[in-house]
């Protein structure tokens, strides 16, 4: 996944037409950083994160479903913006908001304040990965960290150093030491810390490549208005759980087909596979109490105002047990929401005994 560019963009997704009447089209002033109430309420997502982590990938996936994405608007201008964008026919916009804000930075809780105020549904999204991923794509995109080689709270906006064709003004970060570039991503770290706090959802993209983080993006952020969304995923405990997941099912006490050896080469979404997983009495009755469970949590989820809902169940290696769980709880939950499946380790290789 490549390292996010640290210049500002807009992107070029056109909202809605505005008012043709010459009385309503002439915008009324408002103040930086204030909002004014438009003629309709938007659904504002905050896409922020470390740098490195995905934000660029998750702002053109989102603006491939339709939501109007501006990377870097300075704060001050977030209340203005979103009230001209109110009186167009656009109901999703996507803000890149992260720490080349620099000495703006600290007035993201009064800006989403304010948005709130207005009426405006918002919600925030971090993105993060580990320090040693961040660090292995920007050697290999050759990429600027925003805060690399400076000193630890020196200002982003001073040191930004960016040139108008989005590159770096100073050294590439291959021609940086490590150790400011790590110093960066921790410096970054702190500064984020009010966004990270205010998430709803963080998703680590450590072990995602850009077309999964653009499927998790879309699958979370693409469903149509007051249409549920359920997306089951399959995954192995022995690689991390899917930070995306609102709730996480174990099946690792059922018997487990690896140990089998006609069974273990294959996977869940084999016939063999799955009735031997499927077929014992646990394993029918762990089926029957989650359909009770989400017939009572779903319907109550969805009147609270969620519109997607993740379900992560994992076995050990993620490829036996948890897919044959997966597909067998899509075959008895298809007919009443719109599913997306996803087994995340079958795209690794399988592990030798």
């Amino acid at each position: 996944m490549s390292g996010d560019a640290p210049s500002a963009t807009t992107s070029t997704q056109q909202p809605g037409e505005a008012p043709t009447d010459s009385s309503s089209s002439a915008a009324t002033p408002v103040a930086a950083g204030s909002v004014a109430t438009g003629s309709g309420t938007l659904r504002v997502l905050v896409v922020t994160g470390i740098s490195g982590a995905g934000k660029s990938t998750a702002l053109r996936a989102l603006e491939d479903i339709g939501y109007y994405c501006v990377d870097n608007l300075p704060l001050p201008l977030v209340g203005q913006f979103i009230s001209l964008l109110s009186q167009t026919s656009q109901h999703t916009v996507a803000l890149g908001i992260d720490a080349r804000e620099g000495e703006f930075l600290s007035g993201f809780r009064t800006a989403m304040a304010e948005l709130r105020r207005a009426g405006h549904a918002l919600e925030v999204l971090f993105l993060d990965a580990a320090d040693e991923v961040l660090l292995r794509r920007f050697s290999e995109t050759r990429r600027r960290h925003p805060l690399h080689g400076q000193p630890a709270g020196a200002s982003t906006a001073a040191a930004r150093g960016t040139d108008p064709r989005g590159g770096s003004a100073g050294h590439s970060a291959a021609s940086q030491p490590v150790d400011d570039l790590r110093a960066g991503i921790q410096d970054e770290r702190r500064q984020l810390m009010p966004l990270r706090d205010e998430a709803h959802t963080v998703v680590d993209t450590g072990d995602l490549t850009v077309h999964q983080l653009k499927r998790v993006i879309q699958e979370r952020y693409g469903c149509p208005e007051n249409n549920f969304a359920l997306t089951l995923v399959s995954f192995g405990f022995k690689h991390g759980l899917p930070a995306e997941a609102d709730l996480v099912l174990d099946v690792r006490f059922l018997p487990n087909p690896y140990f089998i050896p006609e069974l273990s080469p294959k996977t869940g979404l084999e016939e063999a596979v799955a009735r031997f997983v499927l077929q014992g009495p646990d394993a029918q009755e762990l089926l029957r109490r989650i359909e009770d469970l989400l017939a009572f949590y779903l319907p109550r989820a969805q009147r609270e105002g969620k519109a997607y809902f993740t379900i992560a169940i994992g076995c050990t290696g993620g490829r036996h047990r948890s897919v044959a769980m997966t597909v067998e709880l899509f075959n008895r939950l298809q007919s009443r929401y719109q599913i997306t499946v996803r087994h995340r380790e079958l795209g690794r290789a399988p592990e030798r005994k």
